[in-house]
């Protein structure tokens, strides 16, 4: 780890938001609060996809895009799936600990993706999907992208997120989509089979370049001595709930648990980004890189301000800032926010994000010429009279902006980006259950 990133954080005035002087997002929110920002990251982490797919649609093709995002995936999942276990004490090698592993994956937010499991033994479970809403978004697309996505893409990419409890493990379709007859439910069922005389899958070479980065080596988030942990529980190594919420969790444990959903959010993009650099080179990664964080941050942004009533406002702005994916968690993405005048002032600083050695995470992408475009996306998704100006950067700080809001100005205009990534029936999706 960097010198830089010793002190990687975000500081915010109390005027702006609630996060308390030390700089941590989640202090002085309730349990209640936590929990339902705790379903909101696994939302974003979901969307991800849902934002950077249709660029790579348009620069390979339905194949191209199926072969990066098996790749991305392959990359990605072994890597957060591990960290996650040791993270809530579950790391095991049975069906059990691949379930509990998919029920925190970003992959699967609960609800949108109803993944209902059950446990035979050590080693034989069976899960279908009681709703699939990525499903949902690509039926309409016509029988060949369901394919893609149902076949190509999840035959491999589940035996992946499988590996990281046990490379003998075999997931495999019971039924899937196309779904015949059309409105047939479950959605899809299968079975988890650890076959111990079987060749043990290999970890993919992806997973191994992705594990060589600042992200897959950040050391796991450490306790929250400001928040209680005798609300719920600290660990999952209880049996697991097949009918798991997040309340189920202290408020300690979920502060942990969203810093990794955050984190695993910037793995699953650094993922893709370089997927799209070996095919396009680095500087198209680095203009999709934009557009998707833009898409996604819009989207998020505006799940944040309905499901917790945030005003037009900069307290508004800054209180999204705070709790918003983009810039978490603050041991890998160290920003401030500052209110000076009747205006924020946003800063980006040296930190692990920014060190990445080929700068292709959505932080490190703020630099970018269109790097701005990120918090203006945040800013007028939240308010949209708010005005966001580059500023110079201070001594220290790689980039910073400015945002006042103008009363008379005319309402931003949301781009393109965002009206794509809310194709997904998840932008508008709304959680019902709760502990």
């Amino acid at each position: 780890m960097t010198n830089a990133s010793a002190a990687a954080g975000t500081t915010t005035t109390a005027a702006a938001t609630t996060s308390d002087a030390s700089g941590e997002p989640w202090a002085g929110r309730s349990h209640a609060e936590l929990a339902e920002l705790t379903r909101e990251l696994l939302m974003a982490g979901h969307l991800i996809d849902r934002s950077g797919m249709p660029h790579a649609i348009s620069l390979f093709g339905r194949e191209g895009m199926a072969d990066v995002a098996i790749k991305e995936w392959m990359a990605a999942s072994p890597v957060y799936t591990k960290r996650m276990q040791r993270l809530l004490g579950f790391e095991g090698d049975t069906v059990e600990t691949i379930f509990k592993g998919m029920q925190w994956d970003i992959g699967a937010p609960h609800e949108f993706l109803d993944f209902r499991f059950t446990v035979i033994d050590d080693h034989h479970g069976t899960f279908h999907l009681d709703h699939c809403g990525a499903l949902m978004d690509v039926e309409p697309m016509g029988e060949d992208y369901v394919t893609a996505m149902c076949h190509d893409i999840e035959d491999p990419t589940f035996d992946a997120t499988a590996i990281a409890s046990n490379p003998y493990a075999q997931v495999r379709p019971v039924h899937r989509p196309p779904r015949q007859p059309a409105d047939r439910n479950p959605h899809c069922e299968w079975t988890v089979t650890i076959v111990p005389e079987a060749e043990p899958l290999p970890i993919p070479a992806e997973a191994i370049q992705l594990g060589t980065t600042l992200g897959a080596q950040l050391p796991l988030p450490g306790p929250y001595a400001s928040l209680p942990d005798t609300d719920g529980w600290n660990a999952y190594d209880a049996p697991m709930d097949p009918d798991l919420v997040t309340e189920r969790f202290s408020s300690a444990a979920l502060a942990r648990i969203m810093d990794e959903l955050a984190l695993q959010g910037h793995l699953l993009s650094h993922a893709y980004l370089i997927q799209i650099a070996e095919r396009a080179g680095g500087e198209q990664a680095a203009e999709v890189g934009v557009k998707q964080a833009v898409g996604i941050a819009g989207v998020t942004t505006k799940r944040l301000v309905r499901a917790f009533d945030i005003q037009p406002d900069l307290e508004g702005i800054a209180a999204v800032l705070a709790v918003h994916p983009l810039l978490l968690p603050r041991s890998y993405v160290s920003t401030t926010v500052e209110r000076r005048d009747g205006e924020l002032r946003v800063a980006f600083l040296p930190c692990p994000a920014s060190e990445e050695d080929d700068g292709l995470t959505w932080p490190a992408l703020l630099t970018h010429a269109d790097g701005h475009r990120m918090i203006e996306v945040v800013a007028g998704c939240t308010a949209p009279q708010a005005r966001v100006v580059v500023a110079p950067p201070a001594e220290g700080e790689l980039a910073a902006w400015t945002i006042s809001i103008d009363p008379d100005g005319e309402p931003y205009a949301e781009p393109s980006e965002v009206l794509l990534t809310e194709f997904s029936t998840g932008a508008l999706f709304e959680f019902q259950r709760r502990g």
